[in-house]
């Protein structure tokens, strides 16, 4: 029996590890001239595919609060405003906002609420206990996704993007606090942050949300 070379066993166990290796996005296909000028590895070091658009929310997958994998490009065509949520903070009233928000303007945006316990473990419950408190209280229809965490090295892939500009072209600015908010325009890129004080409905985000992006009417993002 012939013993193979040192060399060829570690490149046969690296593509094995490879291969094995879970990944939290999925290739998306850019749109002409939209690829992301960023680093040649992107959040979580992943090595970047070519005509990806790596400054894009499409390509990152979610769990919604029953379990369920969501791809953030199910959502294209309009604006997305992701809300780091609460069930127990001053801010949590917010939600009869949101809601309002995503009924009155849903051709326009779509609500997308994330629950997390990072500030003042005000989101102790588990997914069916936010669940039930979000639909009985306060009547929610936009969707929720399972419990995270939003800040800090535990933070999910996604909100590691929304607070890296090196990734996501806009803005360092991460939560810091409940119900913090990313405005993404029509073709997955984010418009703008805005921190817990802005309100669902105040004249800024309805501006923002309101106003097309020049990347949906065919320009190309700088």
């Amino acid at each position: 029996m012939k013993i193979l070379p040192a060399f060829l066993l570690c490149v046969g166990t690296a593509l094995a590890v490879g291969c094995s290796k879970t990944n939290d996005v999925v290739p998306e296909v850019a749109p002409a001239g939209a690829m992301a000028q960023i680093s040649p590895t992107g959040v979580d070091g992943q090595k970047l595919t070519p005509y990806v658009d790596y400054s894009s929310v499409y390509r990152y997958n979610v769990i919604d609060i029953n379990g369920q994998r969501v791809n953030l490009g199910r959502y294209r065509g309009r604006k997305i405003l992701i809300v780091n949520t609460a069930s127990q903070c001053g801010y949590t009233p917010q939600y009869t906002e949101l809601q309002t928000l995503s009924t009155q303007y849903a051709s326009r945006v779509v609500v997308l609420g994330f629950p997390s316990n990072d500030f003042g473990g005000q989101e102790p419950g588990t997914d069916g206990q936010i669940s039930n408190f979000c639909t009985g209280t306060y009547n929610v229809t936009f969707p929720l996704f399972s419990r995270v965490a939003v800040v800090g090295t535990a933070a999910i892939p996604l909100y590691r993007f929304l607070g890296n500009q090196a990734y996501n072209g806009v803005t360092n600015d991460r939560p810091t606090w409940n119900f913090c908010k990313y405005l993404i325009d029509e073709t997955g890129h984010v418009v703008r942050f805005y921190p817990s004080a802005v309100t669902p409905l105040s004249a800024t985000i309805l501006n923002d949300i309101l106003t097309p992006s020049p990347t949906a009417v065919g320009q190309v993002r700088n």
